[in-house]
């Protein structure tokens, strides 16, 4: 080899290794690369990328024509381009979408260079192609959402405020309609402006902390009102800026409903007094002790009498109306310091702030009394309800809320005790009596379970004759501690707490238990008399029970007598005759028991399906030297012969008694004179005496 030759070699091995090095480079770069020659326009050179975009290698595109690679159709497109730079030798850039092999579309950036001549002459052209399909699809992207959001905000019904730097740049219709300012009026001015003067802080902080947030706030309207708010913020780029866009939710309907159901949480829903819960708060906060001086304040207890016989009668709907009116009035006589809340059912509180002496919270008491006996329409009549008031004062009778309540209530209690329709106040001996009535509840419920309690039998016989005609069932108590009890130790307190009815139910079943064992065994085939309480009575089922009584006691009627107060029948007047022909029905005598101390209507009487009237024992005890007894007692033995019923006395003590009760027509005697009340053993010894 001549040194010539080595040289050239040695100038070659370069070459090809700048060859090398432009290729791999050429192949690794995120461009389609490729060189035609500007007559034939046959492909020179490709790199991969190219050539297989075109689906070809670097290999087989070689010696292609533009239109055998990129197509006719594309071929034209891009003369223009071509010959452009042909003319010009300047490069040229333009944007064109290819179909790929896969079927996708995608956009190409195109760069076409001219390779000059040494004359300039035009010999080639490179071809540079980029790939934009993904900044084409963002930017599309971009535009739609702009486009979206154009769309959202003339639509959407929540408010829309765009603003740069705390100065707005766009709204929607819906925020000029809420805050009733036109766009071109919002548009350009400080958005705080529009922020009520007790938020423009809170607004403005969050505006230069520039977070994406969400809180409350309050704008102002045009009118100088105020528009409880949210603000959804958020931070976004609009039409090639950034800028802070706030979602703006009008909370109005969302305050008043908050505030309904926080009024709904504190008043009653019928009379829309404070409920029990709100009063109680009220009333803790009225007598806090951190108030001074302290004041005197007096609670009242309202508790409206034989209520449940408004409702019963007349129905729920009727007794609402009752209870609206009374609220009503109650309300009207108080102070707007005082307040006034209903506890439940037909039981109302008031407490009188701020009253300095009992004498003042007396005339109070007596509006209330006066004003709520006023007659009430209901029904299309005139119906009179009377209330029971009990009184507590602050601090005489309680330091707290709930002492208060307790004490007015037990005085409430004594003021029905004491004939209704009047008030009482609070004594200290009514706790202790209260404890004692706790105590006695709970002992009541132990014997009944103990089997503590007991029927004693007083015998009832014919005026004339002295023949047995009936017993009379008289509960007792054997006490363990207090020995034997009779009903006015406990029947008051069973009365009040519902006792009476499970006490009620076991007199009824021992009776029918000892009647039917007394018939059977030909002892004492008499009817026994059982003396029912109102409770019982108004019982809406009593006749069924009855029904069931008799039944499990394997029974006729006939051998029970039920006895009924004058207050007991009078109670529901309407209701009552057709229980008591229920009651017969099943073969059972009714009587009215110490006939002549209620105030039973003589009308109502003719009507009533009745057996007997028994003379009570207060007429008798006078007989015969008190000349009132005398006229009243033969009164009520004739009108009991005139309707047809039979008649007897109680409470006979001695032979004159007796003689002038037969003489008179009166059909059958009671009392000490005749035989005490005794145990079941001692009735069935004193019946055998007798024989």
């Amino acid at each position: 080899m001549t040194e010539a030759e080595h040289r050239q070699l040695l100038a070659e091995v370069p070459a090809e290794v700048e060859a090398a090095r432009f290729r791999l480079l050429a192949d690794n770069v995120p461009v389609l690369i490729a060189l035609y020659e500007i007559n034939s326009f046959r492909c020179l050179y490709a790199n991969k990328a190219y050539a297989q975009t075109f689906g070809y290698d670097v290999h087989s595109i070689i010696g292609l024509s533009f239109a055998q690679v990129i197509g006719e159709a594309a071929t034209a497109e891009i003369q223009p381009h071509v010959d452009h730079i042909i003319q010009v030798r300047q490069p040229v850039q333009y944007e064109r979408q290819l179909r790929a092999a896969d079927g996708r579309a995608r956009w190409l950036d195109v760069n076409l260079i001219p390779q000059l001549a040494p004359d300039g002459e035009v010999i080639g052209a490179f071809v540079l192609i980029a790939d934009i399909s993904e900044r084409r699809a963002a930017e599309q992207a971009l535009r739609e959402s702009e486009a979206r959001l154009d769309t959202f905000m003339q639509a959407t019904l929540e408010g829309l405020v765009f603003h740069r730097e705390g100065i707005v740049s766009d709204v929607n219709p819906a925020l000029c309609q809420l805050v009733d300012y036109r766009a071109d009026e919002l548009i350009g001015r400080r958005a705080l402006d529009f922020v009520a003067p007790q938020e423009v802080a809170k607004v403005a902080a969050m505006m230069q902390a520039g977070h994406e947030t969400r809180y409350e706030t309050v704008l102002l309207h045009r009118d100088g009102s105020q528009i409880p708010v949210e603000f959804i913020v958020r931070s976004m780029i609009r039409h090639g800026e950034r800028l802070r866009m706030a979602v703006v939710r009008d909370l109005r309907s969302q305050v008043e409903a908050q505030a309904r159901i926080h009024y709904l949480a504190h008043h009653d829903a019928l009379t829309q007094l404070l409920n029990r819960s709100a009063f109680m708060e009220r009333l803790e906060r009225a007598l806090a002790p951190e108030r001074q001086p302290p004041q005197q304040h007096a609670l009242l207890f309202i508790d409206l009498d034989n209520f449940k016989r408004v409702n019963d009668s007349l129905g729920h709907l009727e007794g609402d109306k009752v209870l609206s009116t009374v609220a009503e009035r109650l309300s009207a006589c108080l102070r707007s310091s005082d307040l006034v809340g209903r506890f439940g059912g037909d039981e109302f509180v008031v407490l009188l702030s701020d009253v300095p002496t009992r004498a003042d919270v007396v005339r109070v008491l007596s509006a209330l009394l006066s004003v709520v006996e006023v007659p009430v329409q209901a029904d299309g009549r005139d119906l009179s309800v009377t209330p029971s008031i009990g009184v507590a004062l602050f601090p005489a009778h309680g330091l707290s809320a709930k002492e208060l309540i307790q004490h007015a209530d037990l005085a409430m209690y004594r003021a029905k005790a004491s004939g209704r329709a009047t008030y009482e106040f609070f004594e200290p001996g009514m706790a202790e009596k209260a404890y004692a009535d706790l105590v006695l509840e709970a002992e009541l419920v132990q014997a009944l379970t103990r089997d503590e309690f007991q029927l004693f039998y007083q015998p009832q016989v014919d005026a004339r004759s002295g023949a047995l005609v009936g017993a009379e069932a008289l509960l007792r108590w054997q006490h363990p501690e207090r020995g034997l009890l009779s009903p006015d130790a406990f029947i008051a307190v069973a009365e009040r707490h519902r006792l009476m009815l499970a006490l009620g139910e076991w007199v009824l079943r021992e009776a029918a238990r000892q009647s039917r064992l007394w018939h059977e065994n030909g002892l004492a085939p008499v009817p026994i008399a059982v003396n029912l309480s109102s409770m019982q009575f108004r019982l809406d089922s009593f006749d069924g029970l009855m029904a069931r009584v008799l039944a499990e006691g394997q029974l006729p009627g006939a051998w029970l007598e039920l006895e009924l107060t004058e207050r007991m029948l009078m109670d529901d007047i309407s209701a009552v005759p057709e229980l008591l022909h229920a009651l017969r029905a099943q073969g059972l005598s009714i009587s009215v028991d110490d006939f002549g101390t209620g105030y039973t209507s003589l009308a109502h009487l003719t009507q009533l399906p009745l057996d007997k009237l028994k003379i009570d024992q207060s007429f008798v005890a006078a007989l015969p030297g008190d000349r009132g007894a005398l006229a009243v007692t033969r009164a009520i033995v004739q009108m009991a012969q005139g309707l047809g019923l039979k008649v007897s006395a109680e409470g006979v003590r001695n032979e004159a008694q007796r003689e002038l009760l037969a003489s008179w027509g009166c059909d059958g005697l009671q009392g000490e004179l005749i035989g005490p009340p005794m145990p079941a053993a001692q009735f069935e010894s004193w019946l055998a005496a007798r024989r």
